[in-house]
């Protein structure tokens, strides 16, 4: 890819021991793993022992140290051949809050089992009145001495049943002058009495990532698993989606590659009107479109991770931007990917049709593309602080 001329031998290599993994493992858990919706536990192991789960853990708390570029490579190989599977990349979902607000009894605590592959995280911000109204959340944690009494209910959780840790946004002031205000973040362990986990099933897409509504009554947790200062947490978890959204722009560019190609080759040897169906002006047009829309997609993505990485923090409208984008794109392309294939596509089997469903997510979770725009709009007028915000002044004006 045009892109991959930008990256280092190193990360080449990363990307391509992705590719490796993913186009040989992968195929024998996808079907199953969809059909039956279930997370790959195997998969996953297999994942860990190879280094790919919890590269950008540093390694003093038992990971790799690397940028977040050089763990997007890997999810976008990961996504190229399957976005379900893919999945086991969020494994570590919700410890970007512990390497970011924790202390270092909490980070050499819970991030060298994640980094190890022997334990699995899960955020739990969204509410079933409360998704991208972050400030909108119920879910309470009142002092009590020593503790913390958490109550209220979390929906759409990533790992939701198969955790081992939770990552809880919660109220500590049920009166704060502002309503994004008196949040805190607070870590639970699964075995923590009160914790209810039920498995949501029949989801479009993304079918091998557990998904869960996770019920926390009158659970109690220690002062000490509060991450971060009380009263910070909606600001920490805003933090936390800068970060976050990068991935998911990889996510879609892997995506869109993967439709791509089976777009490509499918039309290099399908017959139609004894004529390849890639000798049809129709189809040229549609291969060109994708990929040049593929490549300007890719490089959106790595300038947000290259931010990432040079700074030390993510461009709140950069990344906002790259995850609107991509998502977009790899809406586009599966879209005319499966028009390629036609009726063939359209089989529940046929791995088109699986990217056509995971697809639909990538607009959704992170905040969803009509968030995403409100971020951009606001990195352009300053509200935000964002590149995007360096707007020059026309000469003529």
């Amino acid at each position: 890819m045009l892109a991959e001329n930008l990256l280092t031998d190193e990360q080449k290599a990363i990307k391509e021991a992705a590719r490796e993994f993913a186009e040989k493992e992968f195929p024998n858990y996808s079907e199953e793993c969809d059909r039956e919706e279930k997370f790959p536990f195997e998969l996953w192991k297999k994942a860990a022992e190879l280094g790919f789960i919890g590269m950008s853990i540093p390694e003093e708390y038992g990971g790799q140290g690397m940028g977040i570029l050089d763990t997007c490579l890997v999810v976008e190989e990961f996504w190229r051949v399957d976005g379900g599977l893919g999945m086991i990349m969020a494994s570590t979902f919700g410890s970007e809050q512990i390497l970011m607000f924790g202390n270092e009894e909490q980070k050499k605590k819970y991030l060298p089992p994640l980094a190890q592959g022997k334990a699995i995280c899960a955020a739990c911000y969204t509410e079933p009145y409360a998704g991208s109204d972050v400030a909108g959340i119920r879910t309470r944690a009142d002092r009590d001495g020593d503790e913390y009494v958490i109550n209220g209910t979390k929906m759409f959780i990533t790992n939701g049943t198969i955790a081992d840790y939770y990552i809880v946004l919660a109220r500590t002031d049920p009166n704060p002058p502002k309503r994004h205000l008196g949040m805190s973040v607070f870590l639970v362990e699964k075995d923590t009495p009160g914790v209810e986990a039920k498995k949501l099933t029949n989801k479009l897409g993304i079918r091998a990532s557990d998904t869960a509504e996770v019920v926390f009554k009158n659970v109690r947790v220690p002062k000490e698993n509060l991450i971060g200062q009380e009263g910070q947490g909606f600001y920490q978890t805003m933090m936390f989606f800068n970060v976050t959204r990068i991935p998911v722009a990889f996510q879609a560019v892997g995506l869109a590659t993967g439709a791509f190609e089976l777009a490509f080759n499918y039309a290099k040897n399908r017959e139609l009107f004894e004529r390849k169906l890639i000798d049809f002006q129709v189809t040229q047009e549609k291969l060109a479109k994708m990929r040049t829309e593929l490549e300007a997609a890719r490089l959106l993505a790595y300038q947000a991770a290259y931010f990432q990485d040079k700074v030390g923090m993510p461009d709140p409208g950069l990344t906002a931007m790259a995850k609107y984008y991509t998502a977009r794109v790899a809406q586009e392309i599966v879209h005319e990917a499966l028009q390629i294939y036609g009726g063939y596509g359209f089989m529940g089997e046929q791995a088109i049709s699986r990217m056509y469903r995971d697809a639909r997510i990538l607009e959704i979770y992170e905040g969803t593309r009509e968030v995403e725009l409100e971020v951009i709009a606001r990195s352009l007028t300053g509200k935000v602080p964002s590149v995007l915000g360096n707007v020059r002044k026309h000469p003529f004006m």
